[in-house]
């Protein structure tokens, strides 16, 4: 399989295409300095005034709840399927509460976060936090208003006048208030109480403040945008807080706060299910102590009635037989009694209410352990709501959780329930077989004894009430806080922002791309002929024989004896490459005749006939310059004339007019004759038509050795069209940043129609920068007439 050959013509055109490139931007290289040193400058003024932000980090970790036991009971449930993905709260939990605006609130209310303090430091204004000589407390908002909206742009301005005045600046009116006063401004009320802080202790020297007010909701916001909470790892349970603040201080305390604040709501939280248990146990305290009292009258009533004393002593071996049975029966009827009070409190389906814990007995420690786990969820299905809905995928989570574990617990209460009916009907049934036994036994004896009986089962439920409420009080006591602190809040010795290094290096990559942008937009945007390249490539077969330097307002545009300035060389290589064009011309065909011309008015093309026709007369050649722009003739800018004269109008126009009456000396060089344009006629297109034009031309190929003709623009009139098969060589003139890019189009089809032969293109008012092929070598002739700009010029070339 063959292989493409490479062509080093085109990687070479590729390579100058790319230096090129990069000779464009460096040709501006002192922009490029201007713009770093500027840049840069900004950039030292910005690290000088502007306020540095400080990081100030803390951590904590979650403790993990001890659930003892349970967790083996749980997973062998989760097996089974009978409970879902279960647990105690995650850390991804906690990290949103920690950032949840009811956490954030608190912390603002406890620090007065929604006042700020400031201080004017030069140009700089800092904020100031602590040990400042007054505070200012909001004590009511005005609710009238819409809040967000009347809170001051500008800072109020609190001066202290002395140790029991102030004064109040809000902008548009001062008023002096005694501290500790009640202060009404648009959208609160508010006191200035004084800082019991000696004044010596004060770290700020200043009575005069900026005072900045929000709303709670306001500053919660604000704190939420700029605390960052995250795990130190996905597997473990240590939060990172962070805060970056300008006050190292107030950052330290707003994450300290924040810890704090979030243990006092977990502790709350926690302490949600002892009291739910505690209320419970004394609603249930009250109902036995009621039936308690009724049994304990009843057993007074009976004695009374009945006239009994002792009757325990009359049935001694009675109640040796039947006090096992009777113990038994005592313990099953208080189980008994507390699994129908959980059940009736399970079956009204609530998922927000805890359950009270440690009322099952001994017999009953796994049903205690789904109960701890049933107020787990519940307690998490609570914490959720603050922040969400019930529509949450994680709330309506928890609540399957919590029903499939209510229908466990049910369920298991359901069959320790059957098992207690089970055990209580096979001890009547030896109750039964007893009572038989003492039928003897008088019938009051009997009843008594049930009275007792019952009396026995409420004393022993009202003890195990009164101490299950007392475990509940302890655990309310004791409760620990849910975060331990790894490392309270601290702040950086360094300022995270700005940084020098990132500030300065932006400053100088910004300064090299201001200018880079400027001149590329500028490029990208420009639609105007600017180099030769430009011309080469739209028009790559048309030769360019020369380009001319851009001239100043007050530079000689017309090339004087023996002169040496850009200008003057420019034509000398003109005329130079010019001749190039002549190879194919004899002796016999007559002067060589060359015709000047541009797209539209404006190019130069006058300035170029003018100064050619000269330096071909340097060369002791015989030559005329013809003023053929009979429209706008304008060769009287550079070779002077009168304009009244005779000329080529009148000589086309009268028959009686001959040639010699209309050339003229030009006054600059022996050799050198003009003929001027004569007269503007109303109609030169139809005297460029006539036979007479012929003749002209004819007669003066014949006397000189060249013919130059100032022509009109092609774009706007046809005239030059008419002329131009006279020529031997048509010079096209178009000016730099003058001619716009789409001419070399309307040039590229005139030489395809054929209106034109023999182009040759000249380049006019090009910048020293571009001259050449960028001027690259700084080459450059100088003589006594270069102008102070021409020297500006070269110096900067030269550079």
């Amino acid at each position: 399989m063959s292989k493409e050959p490479v062509y080093l013509d085109d990687q070479l055109e590729d390579d100058i295409h790319l230096r090129d490139l990069v000779e464009k931007y460096l040709r501006h290289w002192k922009w490029f300095v201007v713009g770093v040193f500027v840049s840069v400058i900004a950039a030292f003024f910005y690290l000088k005034y502007s306020i540095p932000v400080f990081r100030t980090e803390a951590s904590i970790v979650i403790k993990e709840e001890d659930n003892g036991g349970m967790a083996s009971q749980l997973s062998a449930l989760q097996d089974i399927g009978m409970l879902g993905s279960m647990g105690g709260a995650s850390v991804e939990n906690e990290v949103e509460i920690l950032r949840s605006k009811r956490l954030l609130q608190k912390v603002v209310k406890e620090l007065g976060l929604n006042v700020s303090y400031y201080v004017e430091d030069g140009i700089k204004t800092k904020e100031v936090y602590s040990n400042i000589p007054f505070y200012v407390k909001v004590l009511k908002y005005n609710d009238q208003v819409n809040l967000p909206e009347v809170m001051p742009e500008e800072p109020y301005v609190f001066t202290l006048i002395n140790d029991n005045e102030i004064k109040i600046d809000n902008g548009e009116e001062q008023q002096k208030y005694q501290l500790g006063s009640k202060i009404i401004l648009p959208f609160a009320e508010i006191m200035v109480v004084p800082n019991i802080v000696k004044k010596k202790q004060l770290m700020v020297d200043s009575n005069r403040f900026l005072v900045r007010f929000n709303t709670i909701e306001g500053a919660a916001i604000g704190l939420e945008e700029t605390i960052q909470v995250s795990l130190a790892d996905k597997n473990a349970t240590v939060i990172n807080l962070g805060l970056e603040h300008p006050v190292k201080r107030k950052a330290q305390d707003i994450l300290n706060e924040l810890v704090n604040q979030y243990n006092e709501d977990a502790i709350i939280d926690n302490n949600l299910v002892s009291k739910n248990t505690a209320e419970f146990i004394d609603e249930r305290l009250k109902i036995i102590g009621s039936e308690l009292d009724s049994v304990e009258t009843n057993k007074v009533s009976f004695k009374t009635e009945n006239k009994l004393t002792d009757i325990e002593a009359e049935s001694v071996l009675f109640l040796e037989n039947v006090n096992e049975v009777s113990k038994r029966h005592l313990e099953l009827a208080t189980q008994m009694e507390v699994t129908n009070t959980m059940i009736a409190y399970l079956q009204e389906g609530d998922n927000s209410k805890l359950l009270p814990t440690n009322l099952s007995g001994q017999e009953s420690e796994g049903m205690s352990e789904l109960i701890n786990t049933y107020n787990t969820l519940v307690i998490q299905h609570n914490e959720m709501l603050k922040n969400s809905s019930e529509k949450n995928p994680v709330v309506k989570n928890i609540n399957s959780q919590i029903d499939q574990l209510r229908s466990t617990v049910l369920n298991g209460l359901e069959t320790q329930k059957t098992g207690l009916r089970i055990a209580m009907s096979d001890l009547r049934r030896q109750e039964a077989m007893m009572d038989k036994k003492i039928a003897k036994v008088p019938g009051k004896e009997k009843e008594f004894r049930g009275i007792e009986r019952q009396q026995s089962i409420k004393e022993a439920l009202y003890l195990y009430l009164l101490q299950k409420r007392e475990e509940a009080s302890i655990n309310m006591a004791v409760t620990a806080p849910k975060a331990k602190i790894v490392d309270y809040a601290n702040s950086t010795i360094k300022p995270v922002a700005p940084k020098k290094m990132i500030v300065l290096g932006g400053a100088f990559l910004m300064g090299l791309l201001i200018p880079f942008l400027v001149i590329y937009v500028g490029d990208v945007l420009n639609n105007k002929i600017v180099t030769r390249k430009d011309i080469e490539r739209a028009l790559p077969s048309l030769p360019i024989i020369g380009e001319l330097p851009s001239l100043g307002d007050k530079e000689d545009k017309t090339i004087a004896e023996d002169d040496r300035s850009v200008l003057a060389e420019a034509f000398r290589i003109l005329r130079t490459n010019l001749q190039y064009m002549f190879v194919n011309h004899h002796k016999e065909d007559g002067a060589k005749t060359i015709l000047v011309t541009s797209t539209t008015k404006g190019e130069g093309k006058s300035l170029v006939s003018s100064n050619l026709a000269v330096t071909l007369a340097d060369t002791k050649k015989k030559v005329v310059l013809i003023g053929a722009d009979l429209r706008n003739p304008q060769l009287k800018q550079y070779i002077q004339h009168n304009k009244r004269q005779t000329g080529l109008s009148n000589y086309l126009y009268n028959e009686d007019i001959e040639l010699d009456e209309i050339i003229n000396p030009s006054g600059l060089k022996q050799n050198l004759d003009m003929i001027s344009s004569g007269s503007i006629p109303p109609n030169p297109a139809e005297l460029l038509m006539g036979e007479k034009i012929g003749v002209f031309f004819e007669e003066l190929k014949k006397r000189y050795d060249y013919v130059v003709i100032d022509s009109a623009p092609l774009l706007l009139v046809t005239d030059t069209f008419l002329i131009n098969k006279y020529a031997d060589v048509t010079v096209y003139v178009m000016r730099s940043g003058y001619a716009e890019s789409k001419f070399t189009d309307f040039v590229a089809d005139t030489i395809k129609q054929k209106k034109l032969d023999k182009v040759a293109m000249v380049l006019n008012d090009v910048s020293m920068a571009n001259f050449g092929y960028g001027n690259k070598y700084g080459y450059n002739y100088g003589g006594e007439k270069d102008s102070m700009l021409t020297k500006i010029k070269k110096v900067f070339i030269r550079s």
